[in-house]
């Protein structure tokens, strides 16, 4: 059985199997009202989505942008896919779907390009995007499979004939200048990676002069930011998100979120998981990422997805 995918015109297999079965029980579980078995473009719970002019936060109207691509750099684990010395049937496939880097997004709109982590891979990810610039990095938080890559940030230094904005909540910035101490030195050896560090609280922020607003969900027991901008949002390396994190995610439509596997883990959602927590928001459709090789094979993890989800992949593009 194949049903037609919401909003973008991408077809989507389902078999209607358990695993978006379990993940309706999930949500209600949660205390979302969906479950219903249908799929419109209106919210879970059957009613009309909100009008644009009328989606608020703390009193504050959601600043509609631009028409945005988004782009899906990587979309493996910490240790990428294939694993290294692994022979499993998923390391050992040749569908491009199953070749993932490190975990990492890229957001075109109003003239500017912001870069979402630029863990190990990050080098290889531009050449293969063919990044000429960005307007800025935004970090999730500080473990290397999303830091590690900083210092190709170079490359960027000589176009811009000057430091790259990279902005951090104070735990992440605190980590880099640790970890790149090097670039932050009074007196530098030539050539280091210059890069202006913020530091964002939980208030909105302009990177590249677009609107950012940050998210905090947890990564077992270290916060991770997650990144709104309009009706786009990007979670990663969560397996938790708190009531006033789901709050300001209410009203997307396009949602990234991390699905490591099948199984449950400590400090990553699964696959029901995740899928729970996009049929609780109501998106339209949740692209899942930073994606194990436990998860399966692509082709066949992808007939199992309801039609509102599929697998991110590196390379994958889609408007929000």
């Amino acid at each position: 059985m194949r049903r037609r995918g919401s909003g973008d015109g991408e077809e989507a297999a389902w078999n209607g199997g358990d695993v978006w079965e379990s993940a309706r029980r999930a949500a209600k579980g949660r205390g979302c009202s969906c479950g219903r078995g249908v799929f419109p473009r209106k919210m879970w719970d059957g009613r009309e989505r909100i009008p644009e002019e009328r989606r608020y936060f703390r009193g504050r109207i959601i600043t509609k942008v631009r028409t945005m691509k988004v782009t899906i750099l990587g979309s493996g684990t910490s240790q990428g896919v294939p694993v290294i010395a692994c022979g499993c049937e998923v390391c050992r496939s040749t569908d491009s779907r199953d070749k993932r880097l490190r975990c990492s997004a890229m957001i075109e709109t109003e003239g500017a390009r912001l870069v979402i982590d630029a863990g190990p891979d990050f080098r290889q990810q531009m050449l293969r995007a063919g990044v000429g610039d960005v307007s800025a990095l935004l970090l999730t938080h500080e473990h290397k499979d999303h830091i590690g890559g900083l210092d190709d940030i170079r490359a960027f230094n000589w176009v811009k004939r000057g430091p790259v904005d990279v902005y951090a909540d104070r735990r992440t910035a605190e980590a880099v200048r640790r970890d790149f101490a090097y670039a932050f030195a009074e007196e530098r050896y030539p050539g280091v990676p210059e890069m202006n560090l913020v530091e964002v609280g939980e208030e909105p922020f302009r990177a590249g002069g677009v609107e950012a607003t940050p998210v905090t969900v947890m990564h077992h027991r270290l916060p991770v930011t997650a990144f709104r901008v309009g009706d786009f949002a990007y979670v990663t390396d969560a397996n938790a998100i708190p009531a006033e994190g789901m709050r300001r995610l209410k009203g997307v439509r396009r949602l990234v979120i991390n699905a490591l596997r099948k199984e449950r883990h400590l400090s990553h959602f699964s696959l029901e998981e995740a899928l729970a927590v996009a049929a609780e928001l109501g998106v339209e459709r949740a692209y899942l990422t930073h994606v194990g090789h436990q998860m399966g094979l692509a082709r066949e993890v992808e007939r199992e997805l309801p039609p509102f989800a599929r697998l991110a992949y590196d390379g994958l593009t889609f408007e929000a």
